[in-house]
């Protein structure tokens, strides 16, 4: 199992979705999971049902098997001040600088900078040991940004290249590096059965593998249940006479009389063309995400939208799967 599992995906695939129910599949198994929010978006907070989390670890989650969840939103500004505190002890001089605006400013005109930092703070919690030299967290969950953006997100080295040769960023982003193209490190990509969505997922395995950076799994999220197979569509549509339609749901009690369920036949055959067609889509889009060579597992659509035991219900559909 990964250390480190970064999720990323376009932009409505539910990604942070996803994140959160594989940390608590992977804290039923009993382990210790940190759950990483990069983007300040709060969205791990309104999938947990809890306020808004702080700069700091905090346990959200206590799963059936044992193991705990703990969840962090990294705040780059104050994981600038962490960082001039651990290599350059400016203590209460660091503080002064975010007063006068010099973190913020830098981290915005340093984007690869802000990038470091987040990362940085990530894989601090995947090398963190306690004093008996066991780690911390069995595993680190990153909600990482979308996939238009991960490449450049996770290639730290490349980012901060610009502004450091040498000295302690510089450093830093090696060890980042190290870290992210290690075995340790396994970048997962949300998709959903759409166009759009699997081009960008295609899209983002390429630029990964290009930078070196390892590809774990391809998650289809929200997928519909398949109420037809292909037989059953092709005979619905082509083969069934169109009286035979009107009996059956006559004989259910749909319409009344045979000619008010007749009346029922074309938007029912409607319906089921387009079915059909959203059908024969989702399939050419599995076969080619199937092209890649990557795992690929699927996550239900919940019919009655996402709550906490939705969540529940997602991270036990994982580890059906073994993706924890």
């Amino acid at each position: 199992m990964s250390r480190l599992q970064v999720v990323s995906g376009k932009g409505g695939t539910g990604k942070t979705t996803v994140a959160a129910a594989l940390a608590l599949a992977l804290a039923t198994e009993g382990k210790r999971t940190l759950l990483v929010e990069v983007e300040g978006r709060q969205g791990i907070a309104q999938l947990f049902e809890t306020e808004a989390l702080p700069y700091e670890e905090r346990k959200i989650a206590v799963a059936p098997g044992g193991g705990e969840v703990y969840a962090l939103a990294i705040d780059p500004e104050l994981a600038l001040l962490d960082y001039l505190q651990m290599f350059y002890k400016l203590g209460s001089a660091g503080r002064a600088l975010k007063k006068l605006g010099a973190v913020d400013f830098a981290t915005t005109i340093a984007p690869g900078l802000r990038d470091v930092l987040l990362t940085g703070k990530a894989c601090e919690a995947v090398r963190r040991k306690d004093k008996r030299g066991r780690y911390a967290y069995d595993c680190v969950i990153m909600d990482a940004p979308p996939t238009g953006r991960i490449t450049r997100f996770l290639n730290v080295n490349d980012e901060v290249a610009g502004l450091a040769k040498i000295g302690p960023i510089h450093n830093q982003a090696q060890a980042v590096m190290r870290v992210l193209k290690s075995p340790e490190t396994n970048v997962h990509l949300v998709t959903l059965l759409e166009e759009m969505p699997v081009q960008e997922t295609v899209d983002g395995i390429a630029e990964l593998r290009a930078a070196g950076l390892p590809v774990g799994r391809v998650i289809v999220n929200m997928v519909r249940p398949a109420l037809l197979d292909e037989a059953e569509l092709e005979l619905g549509l082509e083969r069934t006479p169109r009286t035979a339609i009107a009996k059956t749901l006559a004989s259910a009690g749909l319409g009344g009389a045979r000619g008010a369920a007749g009346r029922l036949v074309d938007p029912l055959l409607a319906q089921a063309a387009e079915y059909a067609e959203r059908y024969a889509l989702e399939g050419a889009q599995r076969a080619v995400l199937g092209t890649h060579g990557l795992p690929l597992h699927e996550l239900p659509l919940l019919a009655d939208g996402l709550d906490l035991a939705g969540l529940y219900e997602l991270a036990g559909e994982l580890r059906h799967q073994g993706i924890s």
